[in-house]
Protein backbone atom coordinates (compact mmCIF):
# COMPACT_ATOMS: atom_id res chain seq x y z
CA UNK A 1 0.00 0.00 0.00
CA UNK A 2 2.51 1.73 0.68
CA UNK A 3 4.43 1.96 -2.52
CA UNK A 4 1.76 2.23 -4.45
CA UNK A 5 0.56 6.09 -2.54
CA UNK A 6 5.09 6.68 -2.91
CA UNK A 7 4.09 5.39 -6.70
CA UNK A 8 0.57 7.65 -7.21
CA UNK A 9 2.69 10.93 -5.98
CA UNK A 10 5.52 10.71 -8.12
CA UNK A 11 2.76 10.03 -11.30
CA UNK A 12 0.85 13.21 -9.67
CA UNK A 13 4.16 15.11 -9.87
CA UNK A 14 5.29 14.24 -13.00
CA UNK A 15 1.88 14.86 -14.56
CA UNK A 16 1.66 18.21 -13.88
CA UNK A 17 5.28 19.14 -14.72
CA UNK A 18 4.19 18.03 -18.41
CA UNK A 19 1.17 20.70 -18.94
CA UNK A 20 1.73 24.04 -18.97
CA UNK A 21 -1.59 24.78 -16.77
CA UNK A 22 -4.15 22.14 -15.50
CA UNK A 23 -7.56 23.44 -15.55
CA UNK A 24 -8.89 20.93 -13.24
CA UNK A 25 -6.26 20.97 -10.27
CA UNK A 26 -5.84 25.00 -11.47
CA UNK A 27 -2.31 24.69 -10.96
CA UNK A 28 0.39 26.40 -12.92
CA UNK A 29 3.35 24.83 -14.57
CA UNK A 30 6.77 26.33 -15.28
CA UNK A 31 7.28 28.15 -18.26
CA UNK A 32 10.62 28.68 -17.68
CA UNK A 33 13.22 25.86 -16.81
CA UNK A 34 17.07 27.07 -16.24
CA UNK A 35 19.09 24.26 -15.15
CA UNK A 36 22.79 25.63 -14.26
CA UNK A 37 25.76 23.13 -14.67
CA UNK A 38 29.37 22.51 -13.60
CA UNK A 39 31.96 20.56 -13.54
CA UNK A 40 30.73 18.65 -10.12
CA UNK A 41 27.58 20.30 -9.09
CA UNK A 42 28.66 20.93 -5.54
CA UNK A 43 29.95 24.79 -5.71
CA UNK A 44 28.99 26.59 -8.70
CA UNK A 45 25.75 25.10 -10.22
CA UNK A 46 24.31 24.85 -6.58
CA UNK A 47 24.89 28.47 -5.62
CA UNK A 48 23.43 29.45 -8.80
CA UNK A 49 20.84 27.56 -8.10
CA UNK A 50 19.65 28.38 -4.72
CA UNK A 51 20.14 32.29 -5.62
CA UNK A 52 18.23 32.82 -8.81
CA UNK A 53 14.98 30.45 -6.66
CA UNK A 54 15.20 33.29 -4.36
CA UNK A 55 15.63 35.74 -7.11
CA UNK A 56 12.25 34.01 -8.85
CA UNK A 57 10.31 33.96 -5.12
CA UNK A 58 11.36 37.16 -4.17
CA UNK A 59 9.79 38.69 -7.74
CA UNK A 60 6.74 36.03 -7.56
CA UNK A 61 7.52 34.44 -10.26
CA UNK A 62 5.43 31.08 -10.07
CA UNK A 63 5.98 29.79 -13.46
CA UNK A 64 9.84 29.00 -13.10
CA UNK A 65 11.59 26.21 -12.42
CA UNK A 66 15.22 25.94 -11.35
CA UNK A 67 17.79 22.84 -10.96
CA UNK A 68 21.39 22.30 -11.40
CA UNK A 69 23.43 19.20 -12.78
CA UNK A 70 27.33 18.25 -12.95
CA UNK A 71 29.31 17.01 -15.96
CA UNK A 72 30.91 14.22 -13.46
CA UNK A 73 29.21 11.75 -11.10
CA UNK A 74 31.56 12.21 -8.37
CA UNK A 75 28.68 14.23 -6.27
CA UNK A 76 25.77 11.83 -7.58
CA UNK A 77 23.18 11.85 -4.24
CA UNK A 78 25.93 14.20 -2.45
CA UNK A 79 25.00 17.82 -0.92
CA UNK A 80 27.02 20.72 -2.49
CA UNK A 81 30.18 22.01 -0.91
CA UNK A 82 30.11 22.63 2.77
CA UNK A 83 32.07 26.32 2.44
CA UNK A 84 29.25 26.94 -0.18
CA UNK A 85 26.24 26.28 2.06
CA UNK A 86 27.71 28.26 4.68
CA UNK A 87 27.95 30.90 2.66
CA UNK A 88 24.68 30.86 1.34
CA UNK A 89 23.67 30.95 4.99
CA UNK A 90 24.98 33.95 5.33
CA UNK A 91 23.26 35.89 2.71
CA UNK A 92 19.95 34.16 4.15
CA UNK A 93 19.28 31.69 1.49
CA UNK A 94 19.56 27.53 2.14
CA UNK A 95 19.69 24.35 -0.56
CA UNK A 96 18.41 21.30 0.10
CA UNK A 97 20.12 20.09 -3.59
CA UNK A 98 21.81 16.88 -3.79
CA UNK A 99 24.72 16.42 -6.31
CA UNK A 100 23.11 14.80 -10.23
CA UNK A 101 24.71 14.53 -13.88
CA UNK A 102 23.08 16.08 -16.60
CA UNK A 103 21.33 13.95 -18.58
CA UNK A 104 19.93 13.57 -22.55
CA UNK A 105 16.68 14.26 -21.13
CA UNK A 106 17.51 18.03 -19.53
CA UNK A 107 18.42 19.29 -23.37
CA UNK A 108 14.98 18.73 -23.88
CA UNK A 109 13.09 20.02 -20.83
CA UNK A 110 15.13 23.23 -20.17
CA UNK A 111 14.62 26.45 -21.73
CA UNK A 112 18.23 27.67 -20.63
CA UNK A 113 21.14 25.54 -19.65
CA UNK A 114 24.10 27.86 -18.15
CA UNK A 115 27.42 26.85 -17.94
CA UNK A 116 29.99 28.88 -15.51
CA UNK A 117 33.36 28.68 -17.34
CA UNK A 118 34.23 27.87 -21.44
CA UNK A 119 35.37 24.16 -20.29
CA UNK A 120 31.70 23.45 -19.14
CA UNK A 121 30.38 25.75 -22.34
CA UNK A 122 31.83 23.46 -25.03
CA UNK A 123 31.30 20.21 -23.43
CA UNK A 124 27.55 20.99 -22.93
CA UNK A 125 28.04 22.45 -27.02
CA UNK A 126 29.18 19.34 -27.60
CA UNK A 127 26.83 16.85 -26.39
CA UNK A 128 23.61 18.98 -27.22
CA UNK A 129 25.43 18.63 -31.01
CA UNK A 130 25.07 15.00 -30.99
CA UNK A 131 21.75 14.73 -29.95
CA UNK A 132 18.89 13.45 -32.75
CA UNK A 133 16.44 15.78 -32.67
CA UNK A 134 18.39 18.38 -31.89
CA UNK A 135 17.37 20.76 -28.36
CA UNK A 136 16.16 23.95 -28.55
CA UNK A 137 17.67 24.89 -25.38
CA UNK A 138 19.75 28.12 -25.55
CA UNK A 139 23.29 27.04 -23.71
CA UNK A 140 25.26 30.02 -22.33
CA UNK A 141 28.04 31.17 -20.03
CA UNK A 142 25.92 32.32 -16.81
CA UNK A 143 28.55 35.24 -16.37
CA UNK A 144 27.72 36.89 -20.16
CA UNK A 145 24.74 38.63 -18.64
CA UNK A 146 27.10 40.67 -16.34
CA UNK A 147 27.86 42.43 -19.77
CA UNK A 148 31.73 42.57 -18.59
CA UNK A 149 34.57 40.54 -20.55
CA UNK A 150 36.96 40.08 -17.55
CA UNK A 151 34.30 38.75 -15.27
CA UNK A 152 32.36 36.40 -17.66
CA UNK A 153 33.84 33.26 -16.38
CA UNK A 154 33.20 32.04 -12.85
CA UNK A 155 35.93 30.59 -11.81
CA UNK A 156 35.82 26.81 -9.80
CA UNK A 157 36.55 27.67 -6.38
CA UNK A 158 36.80 24.01 -4.69
CA UNK A 159 40.22 24.05 -4.47
CA UNK A 160 40.57 27.51 -3.22
CA UNK A 161 42.01 27.97 0.18
CA UNK A 162 38.99 29.56 2.45
CA UNK A 163 35.87 31.85 1.68
CA UNK A 164 38.16 33.63 -0.99
CA UNK A 165 36.77 32.10 -4.28
CA UNK A 166 33.55 31.55 -3.10
CA UNK A 167 32.42 35.09 -2.63
CA UNK A 168 33.81 35.86 -5.93
CA UNK A 169 31.58 32.95 -7.20
CA UNK A 170 28.98 34.07 -5.37
CA UNK A 171 28.94 37.82 -6.03
CA UNK A 172 29.60 36.71 -9.70
CA UNK A 173 26.54 34.61 -9.78
CA UNK A 174 24.16 36.98 -7.72
CA UNK A 175 25.44 39.96 -10.62
CA UNK A 176 24.55 37.34 -13.18
CA UNK A 177 21.03 35.86 -12.38
CA UNK A 178 19.65 39.19 -11.35
CA UNK A 179 20.56 40.59 -14.91
CA UNK A 180 18.91 37.18 -16.12
CA UNK A 181 15.96 37.85 -14.71
CA UNK A 182 15.79 41.40 -15.38
CA UNK A 183 16.48 40.44 -19.22
CA UNK A 184 14.24 37.95 -19.49
CA UNK A 185 11.30 40.34 -18.34
CA UNK A 186 12.06 42.91 -20.05
CA UNK A 187 11.66 40.76 -22.91
CA UNK A 188 8.63 39.18 -21.40
CA UNK A 189 6.76 42.62 -21.51
CA UNK A 190 7.62 43.52 -24.98
CA UNK A 191 5.79 40.46 -26.37
CA UNK A 192 3.07 41.30 -23.94
CA UNK A 193 2.79 45.04 -25.33
CA UNK A 194 3.45 43.83 -28.51
CA UNK A 195 0.23 41.64 -28.54
CA UNK A 196 -2.05 43.85 -27.51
Amino acid sequence: MLILNVNRFIYYIYSMNQLRWSSELAVPIPKMKVLFVCIGNTCRSPMAEAILKHLVLKRNLQDWYVDSAGLRNWNVGVEPQARGQQLLKQHGLKTNHLGRMITAQDFYDFDYIFSMDNSNLLELQQMAARLNPSPTCQIQLLGSYIGRKEDEIIEDPYFSQGMGGFNAAYLQILESCERFVQHYKSDDKAISIGRQ
